[in-house]
């Protein structure tokens, strides 16, 4: 299996990310970001309202790593919606990073539907101007990606929602494999809800791999992007490490049938407006 998928633009994604929500300000995803990246880790995921892009900026400078092997990711909140208020909150990130450009930018939620479609004209703009390499979405459900579609210049490359075994979110799955959008999968341990499951813990042991490593590489063969969060750099090490071994079919099927429509944040896919 190749480290990297192609998006929609040609651009390459590298296939795990580490994530940074809830990471706490400071020394905490200062120090997360710079171990994830001495373990391998080429993708971070942070966004404006988890309010550490600061933090992750000066990670990826002070890392050594050349810049342009580390996939940098962060997203729009929905308090920044129209197109003046969204071109600004462009900026305010690329300074809060200290990055001249970021890789992937994303709409946080479907948010305010009467300024989506100029909110989204915001980052094609910048897409042209070389500030941002690509753009997305997050929490898009299918009537919100083709209501979008209709009127973008440039589709959305990327929707990251929640995505484990116990929610699967099959109907927009489908929609964006067909519409050529890759999906990232937040949360993709569950919050750690279901790591004692009796199946998952079963199987791991006859993987001989830890139930988060199973519910990743699940992930990764389901077609997705995992987004694994951690701070601790033996766990980091762990999410990375799941291209030694591959989940049968009968496994996959098996974590397939653990859908329980299980959402452990938010749900802007039906709560948001269309």
């Amino acid at each position: 299996m190749t480290n990297f998928v192609k998006l929609n633009n040609g651009v390459q994604l590298p296939l795990i990310g580490l994530g940074v929500y809830k990471s706490t300000p400071g020394n905490e995803t200062y120090d997360a970001v710079i171990s994830a990246l001495k373990l391998g880790y080429r993708h971070i995921d942070t966004a404006q309202m988890y309010q550490n892009e600061v933090d992750v900026g000066k990670a990826v400078r002070d890392s050594g790593v050349p810049r342009s092997e580390i996939f940098v990711t962060t997203k729009l909140w929905r308090s920044e919606w129209g197109h003046q208020r969204a071109t600004s909150a462009i900026q305010a990130s690329l300074q809060r990073l200290g990055l001249e450009y970021v890789d992937l930018l994303l709409l946080h939620c479907p948010g305010d539907a009467a300024t989506r479609a100029e909110t989204w004209r915001a980052l094609e703009e910048a897409v042209t101007k070389g500030l941002i390499r690509s753009i997305g979405v997050s929490n898009f459900g299918v009537a919100h990606l083709e209501k979008l579609l209709s009127t973008a210049q440039i589709p959305p490359a990327v929707n990251q929602i929640e995505l484990h075994p116990f929610l699967q979110w099959r109907e927009v799955v489908g929609y964006c494999k067909e519409k050529g959008i890759v999906l990232e999968a937040y949360s993709p341990l569950v919050k750690s809800q279901k790591l004692q499951e009796p199946v998952l813990a079963s199987m791991a042991e006859r993987y001989q791999v830890t139930p988060a490593q199973l519910l990743i590489r699940w992930s990764l063969q389901s077609g997705f992007v995992p987004l694994p969060k951690s701070v601790n750099p033996k766990r980091q090490a762990e999410n990375l490490d799941v291209f030694g071994f591959s989940l049968s079919d009968a496994d996959m099927q098996t974590l397939d049938g653990l859908e329980q429509d299980l959402v452990t944040g938010w749900d802007p896919i039906r709560n948001d407006p269309v």
